[in-house]
Formats: structure tokens, C-alpha cells, sequence
């Protein structure tokens, strides 16, 4: 042991002049990391807890929870009113009006409805999309919030500048945005960037989701679980449309919210959520010999 100890120091003296440069470097790190000054960007930054997951591994609900709960903690608590405050409650009288044929009857209906993409050039009633749209309205929404805008295109002009738009931006999508399997799951569909039906539909509904409202009070009224709320309630006007025997088509035009924002001269606060031609189908007009799944595989029972 003594010489291997002997042998290490004759190393060390013999080389030292390699070993100085090392410790020297080392040493000016240590003193240069103690003297260094916290960066301010990196005390700003929200440390996480244990257990804590990324925003990208949240659902929606838990999303909106975090930032509600971020947004109290800018509020003076002696100073916060509820948006539907005073509202009076009343007995709940219960349902008074069913789908005539009852739920089977509503079944059928709803099944038949299809995505159509051809339209005839036949008018429609502008009362019948006007009840349509009065029906979604009545959807459910976080916190009473309504954060709903349907904006109803039936000017030929308007109607060419947004197939402009989403034609042009759709090009893109096709040729460069959209990976190959998603043109390729699209092809038995028969969908390109072409969008006549932008044009040939005599209606065009673009539903707008609001983030937020101004209160009469000036404040800001925000708008919980807005996506969900306003996608609920265009379930609710594909169900009228069919209902009033009108076709239509769910499309949710890549790229283009901004720009179809701007052309309608909408608020920030808002942003595009679907895009809804609507109209009768053409006489020509084909749809993919398509199957909805059966009951028992959507369907869990405990």
C-alpha cells in the first residue's frame, strides 16, 4: 500500500504541471457559480410540484381549472361579484315538451342525417336558419356564460372571399400541413381543397367561441368551458337542421380562423370553431355508403 501511495505522489509532482490548469479551472467555476446573480427570468418560472403534470398531459376541464384558479389569485376577494348575481330560482315544473314517436322516432332522425358536400342552388327559408340557430342557443354552457357567436353568411360576395380563403390556405394544408396518412385516411371520401359548396350553399354558418364578455360593469366576464359548451351546442343545430329538413356539413377550416375572423370583423375575444354550409342537397349529389357503429360499441354499461 505504501508504495502505491509512493508511486501516486511521484505521479502528481512529475505531471504537475497538466494537473494545475485543471484545478485552476475548476476552482474559478465553483467561485463564478457562488458570486453568480439569480436570473430573474428563472425565479419567475412556476417550480413544479411532485406529481405535477404538463399542461399537454391535462383534459380540458382540468386546463380550465388551473387557469380559473390562476385568475383568483389576481382578484381582491372583498371585490368579486358573480356574473348572475340576483338570479332567482323558481320549482322546477318538469319536462313538458318530447319528441313526437319519442326516442326512436328522434333515432331515425338523427340517423339519417348526412355530411353533404353538393348543394342545389334552391332557396331556403331564412325563418327555418333562423329557428335553427334560436334552437342552439338553448345548449348548456359553463357557468351560464352562453359563449356562443353564429354569424350567417348568405351574401354572394362574402360567401366568394371566404372560399378564397379557406381554398387557399387548404392548398397548403393538402400539399404540405396534413401528413400523408391524413390525406390518405380522406381519399375515399373524395375530399380535396376544392370547396364549391362554399359558393353553391345558399347559407354559410360560421360559429364563433368566446373566450370572454365585457360586463355592463366593465369588467370581464369570463367564459368557462367555452369549446365544450359551444360544440354542444352545435350538436344541438345539426339536430334542428335535420329537423327542418335542412343538409349541412361540419367543416373546420385549417389555418383560416384569423383571416375569417378579420373579414367578418369579429372581436379578439372570439375564435372560429366550425364553419356550417346549409342548404338542400343537390339532385346529383352522392355520399360515401358509410356505417355508424352499433350501439354495443360505443355503449359501456356498469
Amino acid at each position: 500500500v505504501e508504495m502505491d501511495l509512493f508511486g501516486q505522489k511521484n505521479i502528481i509532482i512529475e505531471y504537475w504541471q497538466f494537473f494545475l490548469p485543471l484545478v485552476t479551472i475548476g476552482i474559478s467555476l465553483i467561485l463564478l457559480n457562488l458570486n453568480r446573480k439569480p436570473d430573474p427570468r428563472e425565479s419567475s418560472k412556476p417550480t413544479s410540484k411532485p406529481g405535477a403534470r404538463e399542461e399537454r398531459d391535462l383534459d380540458p376541464s382540468e386546463i380550465e381549472s388551473q387557469k380559473s384558479a390562476r385568475e383568483d389569485s389576481n382578484y381582491d376577494e372583498d371585490a368579486l361579484t358573480a356574473a348572475l348575481e340576483g338570479v332567482a330560482h323558481k320549482p322546477y315544473p318538469g319536462i313538458k315538451v318530447t319528441f313526437p314517436g319519442g326516442v326512436e322516432k328522434f333515432y331515425e332522425m338523427v340517423n339519417d342525417r348526412r355530411s353533404v358536400r353538393k348543394y342545389s342552388k334552391r332557396p331556403v327559408d331564412w325563418k327555418l336558419v333562423e329557428k335553427c340557430i334560436h334552437s342552439a342557443g338553448t345548449g348548456p354552457s359553463g357557468a351560464h356564460t352562453e359563449p356562443w357567436t353564429f354569424c350567417v353568411i348568405s351574401d354572394s360576395e362574402i360567401k366568394q372571399q371566404i372560399r378564397e380563403i379557406i381554398e387557399n390556405e387548404e392548398y397548403t394544408n393538402y400539399a404540405q400541413r396534413m401528413s400523408r396518412q391524413w390525406t390518405t385516411d380522406l381519399q375515399p371520401l373524395r375530399t380535396n381543397y376544392v370547396k364549391e359548396y362554399l359558393t353553391d350553399a345558399p347559407y354559410l354558418v360560421l360559429v364563433f367561441k368566446q373566450a370572454y364578455s365585457m360586463r355592463e360593469d366593465g369588467k370581464k366576464k369570463q367564459h368557462y368551458y367555452n369549446e365544450i359548451s359551444t360544440a354542444i351546442s352545435v350538436g344541438i343545430l345539426l339536430c334542428a337542421f335535420q329537423s327542418a329538413g335542412l343538409n349541412s356539413l361540419v367543416t373546420t377550416p385549417l389555418n383560416c380562423g384569423p383571416a375569417l375572423r378579420n373579414l367578418l370583423q369579429r372581436p379578439a375575444s372570439e375564435k372560429l370553431l366550425v364553419l356550417l354550409p346549409v342548404g338542400y342537397a343537390a339532385d346529383d349529389c352522392e355520399i360515401p355508403d358509410l356505417h355508424r357503429k352499433p350501439v354495443e360499441e360505443i355503449l359501456v354499461k356498469y
